[in-house]
C-alpha cells in the first residue's frame, strides 16, 4: 500500500511538473540587458525583474546586466571604468536594452545628455535590439530634482522615439501617498528594498502589459547549486501599495503604444 501510494505521489509530481513545463513553454521569452550603474544593481533589479515574469502569464524574462558603480553612458560607451557593455553587445543578442543613465546626467547639461542618449540608442539599435531608459529619481534631500529630470527624460524619449519606463515619477507618487515608507537605502540617493519592488513592477508592467496583483511579496531566485536565493522580502501592506501605485499610473508599454 505504502509502495502504491509512493508510486502514485511521484506520478502525480511529475505530471505537475510537466504542466508547468509545457505553460513556461508557451510564453514569449524575451532577453534583456540591464545597462548602468548602482541605481540598477542595488538589490539586483535585474533578476527581480525576471523573478516576477515567473508569475506572468505571458512573457518570461532572462536579464543580464552590465552595471559599474558611478558610471555614466559615456564610460559606457568608451569602455571606461571597467565597463563590458560593447564586448557583451558585439558578442550576444538582446531584445530589448534597459538603459540607467547616472542619476545627474539629466541635470549637467540637455545637450550632452541628449547626444550620449542618442550615440546609445544608436548603438543598441545597430544590434537590433530596442533601447529603454529608466526614469531616475529625485534624491532624498532634493525630492524637486524630478521635474527636471521628467522634463529631460520625455524630451529625449521624444526626440529619439524610446519609450521611458517613469520609475522616478513612481518614486515622487509614492513619497507623496506615504512619507513614512522607506524608498531609499542608508544614503541620500540609492532604492531600497521597497523601491527596487516598485522598479521592478514597472519594469514587469513595461515587459508584459500585464496586471502587477500576482506579484507575491517575497522572491525569490536559484543561485548556481539551483538552491532558492532569496531577493526580497516585503510586507502585504507594502506590496499592495507598490502595486496599485504601478497600476494607477498610465505609461506606454512595448504592447500597448
Amino acid at each position: 500500500m505504502v509502495y502504491f501510494k509512493t508510486k502514485l505521489f511521484v506520478f502525480f509530481t511529475c505530471l505537475f511538473l510537466s504542466a508547468n513545463a509545457f505553460a513556461q513553454e508557451g510564453k514569449e521569452v524575451i532577453k534583456v540587458l540591464f545597462v548602468g550603474n548602482s541605481f540598477t544593481f542595488y538589490y539586483n533589479l535585474p533578476q527581480v525583474v525576471e523573478a516576477m515574469s515567473e508569475f506572468s502569464e505571458s512573457t518570461q524574462i532572462e536579464a543580464r546586466h552590465s552595471l559599474v558603480s558611478g558610471s555614466t553612458l559615456l564610460d559606457h560607451l568608451n569602455q571606461d571604468k571597467g565597463t563590458k557593455t560593447i564586448e557583451i553587445l558585439n558578442t550576444q543578442s538582446f531584445d530589448y536594452v534597459v538603459i540607467n543613465h547616472h542619476s545627474l546626467a539629466a541635470l549637467d547639461g540637455a545637450d550632452t545628455f541628449f547626444q550620449t542618449s542618442k550615440k546609445m540608442v544608436d548603438l543598441i539599435r545597430s544590434k537590433n535590439a530596442s533601447p529603454i531608459f529608466m526614469m531616475t529619481w529625485g534624491y532624498k534631500s532634493n525630492p524637486l530634482m524630478i521635474d527636471s529630470i521628467s522634463k529631460a527624460y520625455n524630451a529625449m524619449g521624444s526626440q529619439l522615439d524610446v519609450d521611458i519606463v517613469p520609475c522616478g515619477l513612481l518614486f515622487s507618487e509614492a513619497r507623496k501617498l506615504r512619507p513614512d515608507l522607506t524608498l531609499f537605502d542608508d544614503d541620500d540617493k540609492h532604492p531600497s528594498k521597497n523601491a527596487t519592488y516598485l522598479n521592478g513592477l514597472a519594469f514587469y508592467k513595461y515587459f508584459t502589459n500585464e496586471k502587477t496583483y500576482n506579484i507575491p511579496k517575497r522572491l525569490s531566485t536559484l543561485d548556481p547549486n539551483r538552491q532558492k536565493l532569496y531577493l526580497l522580502f516585503l510586507s502585504q501592506k507594502n506590496s499592495v501599495f507598490l502595486q496599485n501605485l504601478v497600476e494607477n499610473l498610465n505609461f506606454k508599454t512595448r504592447l500597448n503604444k
